[in-house]
């Protein structure tokens, strides 16, 4: 007899079950939702298994049955589809097991997960490619296409869900309007392939040494950024800005093999489909867990938030978009939200800026209000020598410069010392941030330099997480 209470849909699933499998069903399981309303069940004969699914949403069957049987005939790696009855709204498909890539992640080193990535992106070549070619785009639900509408959907979603559910003040109008700059600029890039649009971890499934993808029925044409930022910018994996980065390059080389592309022309675009991706997410945060008071929702907030402080320090917001970066910000300083973050994890983060006094001196994201600034200007300036001008704090020639001819190694002798005790501080008093900046002209030589050795220094001797950026050389390509 079935291990689960019978109801209406389990019932017709043993029947769907046992006219495909010609054998009763031995146990029928639910398994766990995630984000959305279809349910799934893991259906186990004595020779036979497969996962039958109920959607009350018959569009949505149609664009996924669709696809899928398409996707087979390209031969890319999506279950079979066993069989289906689709005016009792219900579908068997192959069993792929548990596994997604999201658990391997959470169990596995990072050089073992960065190959299964590379993997996982090397097939979506092949989605966004081969499986656009041929496709009944006319199926797509709720759009054909990426376009002006599902942009301004997603920011809406994001508007109502999460900045008025989690009260964010914000400026109607002024939002508005840079919801419609912001669509604008998304729709600069080319938008003919097929967009998965839901391209992350939990819907990739390792199977017999490869992987399978699963719930594409939101697909519809769009352009190629979508997609991987979805997955390379995915909160609860939290993939560092390097690995993102060595991702993102494998990505493009994959892609290159199929059609021409620009790599120039390809990043101008990648960081605002990331941006548009991370407030869709806050919407679906909002909803599921403000709206719905799913507490797994909720707790996944502080990880989209790290995303967004992140692409807010790097300048990845588009600077036309004045109340949205004013919006954006306030998310991030938002005490409700801050104190989401503050129970994310117990360590103490380092923050270690160089920079320019002529740009002015970082903004503190962590809610802080500030922490350290140390002037280097007090060192003799590697800049006014024609041999260095050109290298930064972190060449071999400036380094030297520095160690013997100024009384650099003096100088952060005592920044050590403040430092340090602050750390010791913090961590006795169970402190989440500490923000240390170093400034000098241009933000070149000698704050470069000195913030590279504090953060050497630290990881060195503290248990503590080291954040190094500086400001200048990310702007210049230095």
């Amino acid at each position: 007899m079935p291990n689960y209470k019978m109801n209406k849909t389990t019932t017709a699933l043993n029947v769907l079950y046992k006219k495909w499998a010609k054998e009763e069903s031995a146990e029928i399981k639910q398994i766990a939702e995630s984000g959305s309303y279809r349910k799934y069940f893991r259906i186990k004969g004595k020779e036979k298994s497969a996962i039958g699914v109920f959607n009350h949403d018959k569009n949505e069957n149609r664009s996924f049955l669709s696809f899928s049987r398409h996707f087979l005939k390209k031969d890319l790696n999506v279950p079979k589809i066993y069989t289906q009855d689709l005016n009792k709204n219900i579908y068997l498909l192959q069993d792929l097991g548990d596994e997604t890539l999201f658990t391997f992640a959470q169990k596995n080193k990072k050089m073992e997960v960065i190959r299964v990535y590379k993997s996982a992106l090397a097939h979506l070549v092949k989605f966004q490619i081969d499986g656009g070619k041929g496709l009944d785009y006319s199926v797509c639900y709720p759009r054909e296409k990426f376009d002006k509408q599902s942009i301004l959907w997603d920011l809406n979603y994001f508007k109502y869900y999460f900045l008025k559910l989690a009260k964010i003040p914000f400026d109607e109008q002024k939002l508005e309007l840079d919801f419609k700059t912001f669509t604008n600029l998304l729709l600069q890039s080319e938008s003919n392939y097929f967009l998965y649009r839901d391209f992350q971890a939990r819907n990739i499934l390792l199977h017999n040494d490869d992987l399978f993808f699963i719930d594409y029925q939101g697909g519809r044409k769009g352009a190629l950024q979508y997609d991987v930022a979805s997955l390379l910018f995915q909160a609860q994996i939290n993939l560092s800005p390097a690995e993102r980065n060595e991702l993102l390059s494998y990505y493009l080389d994959k892609l290159q093999k199929k059609i021409k592309i620009k790599k120039r022309d390809f990043s101008k675009h990648y960081y605002n489909y990331a941006l548009i991706r991370l407030l869709q997410t806050f919407g679906a945060y909002g909803f599921r867990g403000f709206f719905e008071n799913k507490t797994y929702f909720i707790k996944s907030i502080p990880l989209a938030l790290n995303n967004l402080a992140w692409m807010i320090k790097n300048e990845f917001i588009p600077n036309k978009l004045k109340e949205l970066q004013k919006v954006l910000t306030a998310i991030i300083q938002n005490e409700e939200l801050i104190k989401f973050r503050s129970k994310e994890s117990k360590k103490l983060k380092v923050v270690i800026h160089s920079f320019s006094y002529k740009k002015g001196l970082p903004i503190d994201y962590s809610g802080n209000g500030g922490g350290f600034v140390f002037d280097c200007r007090v060192l003799d300036n590697p800049g006014r020598y024609a041999e260095y001008s050109n290298l930064t704090g972190k060449d071999e020639g400036v380094v030297y410069f520095l160690e013997t001819k100024s009384k650099a190694n003096e100088f952060l002798s005592s920044v050590y010392t403040l430092v340090d005790d602050a750390v010791k501080n913090y961590n006795e008093r169970s402190f989440t941030n500490l923000m240390v900046n170093f400034g000098c002209t241009g933000g070149q030589h000698r704050s470069v330099y000195c913030a590279e050795r504090l953060a050497n220094h630290l990881n060195d001797n503290f248990n503590v997480q080291v954040e190094l950026k500086h400001t200048q050389l990310s702007k210049e390509g230095l």
